[in-house]
């Protein structure tokens, strides 16, 4: 039994080994289940993260703050991001870039890239010729584009990210405002890919604002539609968008909230940027006032000047939102002359007079987008900081003509918590509750195809078409089929936007191109050449609009059919079994089996292009991809969705897994028989009805983009290395500052600590009339050589304290001599040296200051185990739960560490104490860990066995109490034994039982804990202290039960004598 035991114990390391194992494995997978998302604005960005534990969180930087300022400062050899780089923009205006974003996705001749000039006339901007765009030239060696820009910035808000959370983080969603058009969108794309990101999903920001209202409150949201306004004034732009909120009907979860785009309006330019422009010009044009008998220099023609006035205008613009005046005050703003005025929040109105007639423009616009009217609109709700001007608040009430506006909302944080609320749902390692969004398509996309046709009898032209692929304020993401029915021979079609009236003619100068893209089509005469005996079912281009907002083609396919009529056969026994089980379970050739096989399905009815009006015998037809098709020709297709009404991430009609449709061959197609129709009776013939027979060939496509190329892979690469290499770059630098703080740290904490000292008696009642100089120098903790104090002279001799003390100066000198020029490698190789040396020194001092705690620790343990045993051998044979080999082992490990702690004493107290120790602390733990093991093995038996049952004496007997017996009577009642009267006095119990039973602890009181460890005493309690220790762990005797346990006697029972 004693070695089945032993075996159990052995096998207890390798479970836990296996256990740990697969934790390690778990928490790894958690480590990287964390996603972010980033609110992209003009002036600042908040990024926020959910990972598992942290639900939606903002991220902090690294001063601390939810906001980040998106700027970057760019030099030959390092770059600054965030606070630190709007600091530099005073020192270096050239080398900071700001508000960038308003040149992503746009050509040099944009209108905007010359308001961008104007605006900031430091930068240098370059001309790209091959894409037709421009770069910011910072000196003849730094060139970068705005998506390299945009990249860097991404990269650095994923550094706070992963800071933050504490892990990689590669999966993200990216706000952009609702008005970028496809080529920003791309942009954007490029610049996530260059920072090494994936992007889930770029939403608008208006999105995901009214995403994280909708969140927030989900039990306001029934079946009543809610139409809400969000009126979005940021930085650089003004977006209004007109939400619905209700509860619909979903497949997979049921009635589930929804929220739907249904109108947008927006200003490109109006905002906050523009109205502190104003204000930085008024302010330059006060300063030239105050100058001007003085034949100074214009304040507008140096940058560093100009970059201090936008700064004091955006404090000044702040301050007038609360203040009717505010004095605007910069020190040295140009030629160490100081500039100081006065300014109102009237003249600040009337500067930006016309900017304010601009605000209820985009309310207008997206009123009628929505086509409703102001009084279906339930609450207008403010977001963005530029609304905190009063004025604008102002004018939109009176625009909206409400009682009130919202602003229920955080106008800063919201479309970051909307967006990381859309990370999580769109990652796998996270569940959430289900809302249902319906973006809004802004600019609508048509298609444009000319083709031949014959008028007359032997006259023919050409005919112009247009198709609308994605109408305006129609819901995205979404597929589209279109069909062109009357080529038989290469073609080329057009994708362009449609019409874009509501624009006016400055923002379709700002929109850029119009025309997307060209798409030539190859190999379509080929395919009819390949199938002359099959009926074309025309050309199908089949497009996708992402969830980002971004269309593709997906690919163009050639679609034959035919009628096959097969003769009938006679099944095999094993065809007959296989119909049989097939039938059983409901079972047709499943999709997946039949994805090389032959497409029998019925043509699906497919609803024409929006707005088209076509002639007798004209058959381009357009249609929305729901469901996957029909592969047996006995199903009837699925109903087409109608209208806008196409269910949320709907499914192409052909395989979307990306693998090319190959041609098959006739000779190769299985045949497919209806459903649900019974095997034919033994013997018996099967006539197989005719099928349709479809196949599909694969068009070559070559796309020719019109509105904004995007880079070559090549350059692309380029640009992804040179990012890298610049965040390489960076590392090191923080990599060798980390080296040479950590050596400067080493050699001052080594050369000096500072010891506290006391006031003198009577001194604190002088202190008030000292001067703070004085004052600091009576306090002021005079330095001291650490090498030098008791401690540490006990341990060493003069001449290792000499050498240590050498070793220092000479590196603190070489450090301040050579150390601007010494690598990283150097620094650390200094730090090694000096640590080596020490180390000897430092380990004596450490091993004597933890000695008291920790022999004081072993001692308890000792005792009370050594308690524990003896309570354990005091439990009667047939109460008995511990083997005999059990209780002589933890006996052996209890001699065996007292004859090793006196031993290792003695052998100490024999070495001189600058040798190294033979007593250490680790040996202390690692005993008193052998024998905690030893004794809550013996614990978690106590605790875990339940008691033996007790055999029944078939000649006892027991008499029955009287009735007016009390319990206590009862429960002291004494049974004779056998062959002795019951008048006989009952057996006195012995009194040297009573007196072990005093002196005997309870085994109770030794049950392990679930939170803490019984056997490692509290620090500073006496290695003579037996006190019962308190339990925290579920049945653990309450106190007054413990002192009833420890300090009464109980009368005991026959049954336990």
């Amino acid at each position: 039994m004693a070695a089945t035991v032993r075996r159990q114990r052995q096998r207890r390391p390798v479970c836990w080994a296996l256990v740990a194992v697969l934790l390690t494995d778990l928490l790894s997978l958690s480590d990287t289940l964390a996603v972010m998302s980033v609110d992209l604005g003009s002036e600042s960005m908040k990024v926020a993260i959910v990972k598992p534990g942290v639900p939606m969180e903002i991220v902090l930087n690294k001063e601390s703050r939810r906001k980040t300022p998106v700027i970057v400062t760019l030099k030959e050899n390092e770059r600054f991001f965030g606070d630190s780089a709007a600091s530099m923009a005073i020192k270096n205006p050239k080398a900071t870039l700001r508000y960038f974003q308003h040149l992503l996705g746009k050509q040099a001749d944009n209108p905007h890239v010359a308001l961008y000039q104007a605006r900031f006339p430091e930068h240098e901007l370059t001309f790209d010729p091959q894409r037709q765009t421009v770069h910011f030239q910072i000196s003849p060696q730094l060139q970068f584009s705005p998506e390299e820009v945009l990249g860097m910035v991404l990269n650095y808000s994923r550094s706070l990210a992963e800071d933050f959370a504490e892990q990689p983080i590669k999966d993200a969603v990216i706000t952009v405002p609702v008005f970028f058009n496809q080529a920003e969108r791309r942009a954007v794309l490029q610049a996530a890919r260059m920072a090494g990101l994936k992007v889930l999903q770029l939403i608008n920001d208006n999105t995901a604002t009214a995403l994280s209202y909708g969140v927030f409150r989900r039990k306001d949201i029934n079946t009543t539609a809610q139409n809400i306004m969000f009126y979005d004034m940021g930085s650089g732009s003004t977006v209004c968008t007109i939400v619905t909120y209700q509860t619909v009907k979903t497949k997979e979860a049921g009635m589930q909230p929804q929220l739907q785009i249904r109108g947008v309006g927006f200003d490109r330019t109006l905002g906050g940027l523009e109205m502190e422009l104003r204000l930085r010009e008024h302010l330059a044009g006060l300063f030239n006032e105050q100058r001007k008998g003085q034949r100074a220099k214009d304040v507008r023609e140096n940058p560093r000047a100009m970059a201090k006035l936008l700064r004091e205008a955006n404090r000044l613009k702040t301050i007038l939102s609360a203040n009717a005046d505010h004095t605007a005050q910069i020190e040295g703003l140009l030629d160490d002359v100081d500039f100081k005025a006065k300014v109102t929040r009237v003249e600040f109105e009337e500067l930006c007079a016309d900017l304010f007639e601009r605000v209820p423009g985009p309310v207008q616009q997206a009123l009628q987008s929505a086509e409703m009217s102001l009084d279906e609109i339930e609450q207008v709700i403010l977001v963005g900081g530029a609304t905190r001007v009063p004025k604008v608040q102002e004018v939109l009430l009176k625009a909206v003509d409400k009682d009130e506006l919202g602003k229920n909302i955080n106008a800063d944080e919201a479309a970051a918590m909307g967006a990381v609320y859309q990370a999580a749902v769109l990652s796998k390692a996270f569940k959430v509750k289900p809302f249902v969004v319906r973006d809004a398509v802004v600019y609508p996309i048509l298609v444009e195809f000319t083709r031949e046709v014959e008028e007359e009898p032997g006259v023919h032209s050409l005919k112009h078409n247009k198709r609308v692929l994605f109408s305006r304020m129609g819901p995205y993401p979404q597929r589209k089929v279109i069909t062109f029915n009357r080529y038989s021979h290469d073609f080329n079609f057009h994708i362009n936007y449609g019409d874009l009236g509501f624009l006016g003619p400055e923002d379709l100068r700002v929109f850029g191109s119009q025309n997307l893209t060209t798409v030539k089509l190859k190999g379509v005469g080929d395919s009819f050449k390949k199938y002359p005996d099959y009926e074309s079912k025309g050309i199908k281009a089949h497009f996708n609009l992402d969830e980002s907002g971004v269309l593709s083609l997906d690919r163009v396919e050639s679609v034959f059919e035919t009628l096959v009529e097969d003769s009938p056969e006679e099944e095999s026994t094993l065809t007959k079994l296989g119909n049989t089980i097939s039938s059983l379970f409901g079972g047709g050739t499943t999709p997946d089996a039949k994805e090389n096989g032959t497409d029998t399905v019925q043509e699906e009815e497919e609803s024409p292009a929006e707005g088209s009006k076509d002639e007798p015998g004209e058959q381009v037809e357009l249609k929305e991809e729901a469901e996957a098709p029909v592969k047996d020709a006995s199903q009837p297709p699925p109903p087409e969705p109608k209208g806008d009404a196409a269910p949320e991430g709907e499914k192409a009609t052909e395989k979307e897994n990306g693998d090319k449709p190959e041609a098959q061959k006739p000779s190769e197609k299985a045949e497919a028989g209806p459903e649900g129709i019974p095997p034919a009776p033994e013997g018996e013939k099967k006539q197989k009805p005719a099928r349709k027979q479809r196949m599909v060939e694969e068009i070559g496509v070559e796309l020719v983009v019109l509105d904004l190329p995007d880079l070559p892979e090549d350059k692309l690469a380029q640009s992804v290395q040179k990012l890298q290499d610049l965040t390489l770059r960076d590392l090191e630098k923080q990599e060798r500052e980390k080296a040479a703080n950590s050596l400067e740290a080493f050699i001052f904490e080594t050369q000096v600590s500072r010891q506290e000292t006391a006031a003198p008696p009577g001194l604190h009642l002088a202190l008030w009339a000292l001067p703070l100089g004085l004052w600091v120098h009576v306090f002021a903790c005079p330095p001291q050589d650490k090498l030098y104090q008791p401690e540490y002279q006990e341990v060493s001799t003069e001449e290792q304290r000499e050498e240590i003390s050498g070793k220092l100066s000479a590196t603190s000198t070489w450090l301040e001599d050579e150390g601007f020029g010494a690598t990283t490698v150097m620094l650390k190789e200094k730090l090694a040296e000096l640590r080596k040396l020490c180390q000897g020194l430092f380990f004596r001092v450490e091993e004597r200051k933890k000695w008291p705690e920790r022999l004081s620790a072993l001692d308890n343990l000792l005792n009370h185990s050594s308690m524990f045993l003896k309570g354990a051998r005091l439990i009667p044979e047939m109460d008995q739960i511990f083997t005999e080999v059990e209780m002589t082992t933890l006996e052996k490990v209890i001699n065996e560490t007292w004859a090793w702690k006196n031993a290792t004493l003695a052998e100490q107290a024999k070495l001189p104490a600058t040798e190294k120790p033979v007593l250490l602390s680790k040996d202390i733990e690692a005993k008193m860990m052998a024998l905690d093991r030893e004794v809550q093995y013996l614990l978690n038996k106590a605790k875990f066995t339940k008691p033996r049952p007790r055999p029944k004496d078939k000649n006892e007997t027991r008499a029955e109490p009287p009735l007016n017996a009390s319990a206590s009577d009862q429960g002291e009642k004494v049974i004779p034994p056998a062959g002795q009267t019951e008048d006989a006095e009952p057996i006195s119990e012995p009194e040297k039982v009573e007196t072990e039973k005093v002196a005997q602890p309870s085994l109770s009181l030794f049950l392990p804990s679930e939170e803490t460890n019984l056997f490692l005493p509290k620090a500073g309690s006496e290695p003579g202290d037996t006190e019962p220790l308190e339990l925290g762990g579920p049945g653990a005797a309450e106190p007054e039960q413990k002192e009833q346990l420890t300090g009464q006697k109980r009368p005991l029972k026959n049954d336990e004598l």
